[in-house]
């Protein structure tokens, strides 16, 4: 069975800003890996059309971009939107019931699925699916915007927490 992981980059006082948070070379080749270790990603609409980015080649990209890129095109990926009507390579756009799709996923693959996108992430902890959440905090303070957690949440446990490079830790949270 696999289990649903939402990490994200956020700022000390808990927002996400995805044009404030460029990872650094360590931080990047983390999420390389991440990628690469993932058994699919599912994502919500509006990530998803960020995400899209990956799909075409870039020429100012350094090695590590293509890296990434590549790793992001071999993953299976799910698509949760009300208004999409189709999904690019290698994509599958969720019908239906989003609790009986997500539950589908998890009892079929194995590994860690990872999760795309705050608004998809609060319906799925809603609905008790989210098994661990990565917070990747940087040494920023916004002030404002989007928050990670968008509505209370149930009591959560420290996992684990490591450092990923000079200036950004990984605060990982289970449900208690």
């Amino acid at each position: 069975m696999a289990r649903l992981v939402f990490g994200l980059n956020v700022s000390l006082d808990g927002y996400i800003d995805h044009d404030r948070f460029m990872p650094g070379p360590v931080l990047f080749r983390h999420f390389i890996e991440s990628v690469r270790g993932a058994a699919a990603i599912v994502y919500g609409r509006r990530m998803y059309e960020i995400m899209r980015y990956w799909d075409e080649d870039h020429a100012d990209w350094e090695p590590a971009g293509g890296e990434f890129a590549a790793a992001w095109r071999s993953r299976q990926k799910w698509v949760v939107s009300r208004t999409l009507t189709s999904v690019g390579p290698n994509a599958t756009l969720v019908e239906g019931d989003l609790e009986t799709a997500i539950r589908g996923l998890k009892d079929r693959l194995t590994g860690e699925i990872g999760i795309g996108g705050s608004d998809l992430a609060r319906s799925l902890t809603d609905l008790g699916l989210i098994d661990e959440y990565q917070l990747y905090f940087h040494p920023v303070v916004l002030g404002h915007g989007t928050p990670f957690f968008t509505a209370p949440r149930p009591r959560l446990r420290l996992a684990a927490s490591d450092r990923i490079d000079e200036d950004v830790i990984r605060l990982s949270y289970v449900p208690a």
